[in-house]
């Protein structure tokens, strides 16, 4: 089990880490805490499905890196910059499983109003092959943040 504090543009590393990992820790700095489109394009596979397991209903999603980082910094406007806690991170062969703590704020009601706290919890399943991203499983925890509006 692997816990940090994801930086952005400082990839989290290890000895002997293996290297679907790497490119995990160099997904979650420099494209997923910061919508860096040229990283995106770097770490991606062309064309990614995001399988979404929510518990209203699930969904895949397909994204190009570019509609990625876009996706990345409408949640940046949103919710503000935000601290992205790995909480654990395990590695099997091309899998690499990560699950997270983000803490940022609500979108506010307009430029005067105050921001209030949001925690999301949340878990993917990321597959890599040839030092890219090509498809992940995600779940997050909606109530939790419906309950926190």
């Amino acid at each position: 089990m692997r816990a940090f504090t994801v930086v952005p543009g400082r990839p989290h590393t290890w000895p002997g880490m293996p290297p679907a990992a790497r490119t995990v820790a160099a997904f979650l700095s420099m494209v997923r805490v910061t919508g860096d489109a040229a990283a995106a394009e770097r770490l991606m596979g062309t064309s990614v499905p995001a399988h979404q397991h929510v518990a209203e209903h699930d969904e895949t999603v397909v994204r190009s890196p570019g509609e990625y980082a876009a996706h990345v910094r409408d949640m940046l406007q949103d919710h503000g910059p935000f601290r992205f806690d790995v909480e654990e991170l395990l590695v099997e062969k091309d899998h690499v499983f990560v699950r997270w703590l983000q803490h940022g704020h609500l979108p506010t009601a307009g430029p005067d109003s105050a921001a209030r706290p949001l925690r999301e919890a949340g878990s993917a399943v990321y597959r890599v092959d040839e030092g890219r991203i090509r498809e992940y499983w995600i779940q997050l925890d909606r109530l939790g943040e419906h309950l926190q509006r």
